[in-house]
C-alpha cells in the first residue's frame, strides 16, 4: 500500500508516456505488486487454477522483452518488525508469518512463510523469469526499498511497483501501471517532477507518512492529505524531519492554531477508550513513547535492511542472463498446455525483435562516438539475413525478414522504423533487388511490321465503313428520303491513301451499294443539314477523322 493518500497527493506530476519509451531500459518490478494485479484480476477459483496470473505475466514480459527491457525480479525478504501489525492486520492476523516466530520480539525481522499460496505464485513466476532470461534479487526484507537502492545508486532506470513508499525509500523514477496492446503505455512519477511542482523532497515525503499513516504507523488524528501538505511546506525539506524529532507534535499543533499547545496529539485508532491500547497500536506493539515511534519509521525509511550496490548478489543480477528456449517450452507446457511450437511461436518474434534492438542501441552508441563502421566489418554480425517483403500491422509500416543464428524462426515482422535504424543497408539491398525484379518481369512487346500495320489500319476502315453503310441502308428504308438513281450515272470517288489531303471543301460523298433491281440508295455523309440523324453524323465525322490521321501518319 505505502502511504495514505500519496498517490492522490502526486497526481499532478503523473504522466502517460507511450511503451516504447521503455525500450532499451533497464527496469526493476516489484514482483509481488505485478502478481497482486494479475490476481485481482482474475479471482475466480477456474482462474487460479489455470494459472492466468502466469499467463498474464508471460505476455507482459515478452511485450517488454521485444524492446530490449533489461528486467531484473525483486521479492520481499523478512517482514519488518515495524511491519508486523499492518501485516496481520492484512493478512488474517499473520497468515504469512512463521509460527514458531510470531510471538518473538527481539528479532529485528519476520522471516516468511514460504509454503503460502501466494509464496509459490512468487516462485512460479521467477522460474518462468530464469527462463526468459530474467534474473530475480530476493530482497532482505522490502523489495520496493531494494529497488529504489538500485535506482538511487543508478544501477537500473527506473521501477515497477504500486507501493507510493517507494519515493520514501528514494527512488527517482517509478512505474505505477503498464497497459499492453495497440496504443499502449505506461504511467510514470519522476521525483524530479514532485520536487520541482510540489516542493516535496524526500523528508517531506516522510513526513506526510507520518501525519496521514502509512504501512509503518498510524495516522494523526485532526490530519487529512491538505492540511498535512500545507504543515510540510510551510516547514521545508530540510528541516521537517528535524523539528518533527525534536518537538514531536507540538509543532503540530501550533500550526493548527488551538491553545493546548504542550498536548500531544494522538493516534487514531477507531476510537478506542483504553489509552494504553491506543498508544500500543500506535507503536505497532512497541512500548515506545511518540518520539522514539516516529524515529524509528524515519529510520526504517532513511536506513532500509538491504543489499549493497556492491555486493554479489546485487552484481549477479546486473549481468547478462541467457534465454532457455528447451526450459521455457517445459514451463509453458506444464502451466498452460502448450506444444513447443506455439510457445515459439509467442517467444521467438520477440526475442529476435530484442537481438535487433540491441544491434540498433551498438550502431547508435558507436555514431555517437564517432566511429562509423560498414555493416559487413562490424564484428557483431546483423540478425538480419534478408528483407523480405514490406508489410502493413495496424496501420504500421513494417518488414518481414528473415534472420540470422535463431534456430526455430524463419521469418517475423518487425518495424520499418527498427530496420531503418538498426541496418538500413539491408533496405537499400530489398530496394535495389526489388527494382531488379520488375526489370525482368517486363516483357517487350513486338513491333508489329509496316506491312502489318497496314493491313490493321485497313481492316478498321472497312470496319468502319460497313457500319455506316449497314446503319444508313437502315435509315434511307425506314424514312424514304433518298431517291433512287441509276447505279450507271454514279462514278465512284476514289480515295488515294498515298497522296497527301486534298484542301479542305464542302464536299458530299457518296458510298453506294448494288441492289437486285440495279438502283443503289444514295447516302449523304456531308455536314449540310440534310443528315438523316445525329448518329449518322458522328459516324461520318469519325470516319473523315480516322482518315486524315491515317494520312497523316503515313506522310
Amino acid at each position: 500500500m505505502g502511504v495514505k493518500n500519496l498517490w492522490d497527493i502526486l497526481e499532478s506530476c503523473k504522466k502517460t508516456l507511450p511503451l516504447h519509451y521503455l525500450q532499451n531500459k533497464r527496469l526493476c518490478v516489484d514482483l509481488s505488486c505485478w502478481l497482486i494485479q494479475f490476481q485481482n484480476a482474475s479471482r475466480s477459483p477456474a482462474c487460479a487454477k489455470e494459472k492466468l496470473y502466469i499467463r498474464s505475466l508471460f505476455h507482459r514480459l515478452r511485450a517488454l522483452i521485444a524492446l530490449n527491457c533489461s528486467l531484473i525480479f525483486v521479492t520481499d525478504g523478512s517482514i519488518p518488525s515495524i511491519k508486523l501489525s499492518t501485516y496481520r492486520q492484512r493478512l488474517g492476523f499473520g497468515s504469512e508469518v512463521a509460527r514458531e516466530d510470531v510471538n518473538s520480539q527481539s528479532m529485528p525481522s519476520l522471516r516468511r512463510n514460504m509454503g503460502s499460496e501466494f509464496s509459490c505464485a512468487i516462485k512460479e513466476a521467477k522460474v518462468l523469469g530464469m527462463a526468459l532470461g530474467i534474473p530475480c534479487l530476493d530482497g532482505l526484507e522490502e523489495a520496493e526499498a531494494e529497488c529504489a537502492l538500485l535506482n538511487s545508486a543508478s544501477l537500473c532506470d527506473g521501477c515497477f511497483t504500486s507501493d507510493s513508499d517507494i519515493f520514501l525509500f528514494g527512488a527517482r523514477t517509478v512505474y505505477r501501471e503498464i497497459i499492453l496492446g495497440e496504443g499502449g503505455y505506461v504511467v510514470c512519477y519522476e521525483m524530479e517532477d514532485i520536487e520541482k511542482n510540489l516542493g516535496f523532497g524526500r523528508n517531506s515525503l516522510i513526513s506526510l507518512a507520518l501525519l496521514l499513516g502509512s504501512d509503518y504507523s498510524q495516522r494523526v488524528h485532526g490530519f487529512g492529505p491538505e492540511t498535512a501538505c500545507r504543515l510540510v511546506k510551510s516547514i521545508g525539506n530540510d528541516t521537517i524531519l528535524s523539528q518533527i524529532v525534536s518537538e514531536g507534535l507540538i509543532m503540530a499543533k501550533k500550526y493548527k492554531g488551538k491553545k493546548n499547545t504542550g498536548k500531544v496529539l494522538s493516534c487514531d485508532v477507531n476510537k478506542e477508550n483504553d489509552s494504553g491500547l491506543r498508544h500500543n497500536n500506535c507503536t505497532n506493539g512497541k512500548n515506545l513513547g511518540l518520539h522514539d515511534q516516529f524515529l524509528e519509521v524515519i529510520n526504517a525509511y532513511l536506513k532500509p535492511k538491504c543489499h549493497s550496490p556492491d555486493s554479489e548478489a546485487v552484481l549477479r543480477v546486473c549481468t547478462q542472463h541467457p534465454f532457455l528456449r528447451t526450459q521455457l517450452q517445459q514451463i509453458c507446457a506444464r502451466y498452460f498446455g502448450w506444444d513447443p511450437d506455439k510457445t515459439d511461436q509467442y517467444i521467438l518474434p520477440k526475442i529476435a525483435e530484442r537481438d535487433l534492438r540491441r544491434f540498433a542501441n551498438l550502431r547508435s552508441t558507436s555514431s555517437k562516438l564517432g566511429i562509423r563502421i560498414p555493416l559487413d566489418e562490424i564484428p557483431v554480425p546483423c540478425p538480419v539475413s534478408a528483407i523480405v517483403k514490406q508489410r502493413k500491422v495496424q496501420g504500421r509500416e513494417c518488414y518481414e525478414v528473415s534472420w540470422h543464428n535463431i534456430d526455430g524462426l524463419k521469418t517475423s515482422i518487425v518495424p520499418v522504423d527498427l530496420i531503418e535504424s538498426a541496418c538500413p543497408e539491408k533496405i537499400a539491398e530489398f530496394i535495389e533487388k526489388k527494382g531488379e525484379g520488375k526489370k525482368q518481369s517486363r516483357r517487350p512487346r513486338p513491333r508489329k511490321s509496316s506491312k502489318a500495320a497496314f493491313a490493321e489500319v485497313d481492316i478498321q476502315l472497312q470496319g468502319l465503313l460497313l457500319n455506316i453503310e449497314s446503319q444508313s441502308n437502315y435509315l434511307s428504308d425506314k424514312t424514304n428520303h433518298c431517291q433512287p438513281i441509276d447505279v450507271n450515272s454514279v462514278e465512284p470517288e476514289v480515295i488515294d491513301l498515298s497522296t497527301p489531303s486534298p484542301p479542305f471543301r464542302a464536299c458530299e460523298f457518296a458510298i453506294g451499294r448494288m441492289v437486285t433491281d440495279q438502283h443503289v440508295d444514295l447516302i449523304n455523309v456531308s455536314d449540310s443539314e440534310n443528315d438523316l440523324s445525329p448518329e449518322h453524323e458522328k459516324k461520318a465525322r469519325a470516319l473523315r477523322l480516322f482518315i486524315d490521321s491515317i494520312r497523316r501518319d503515313l506522310y
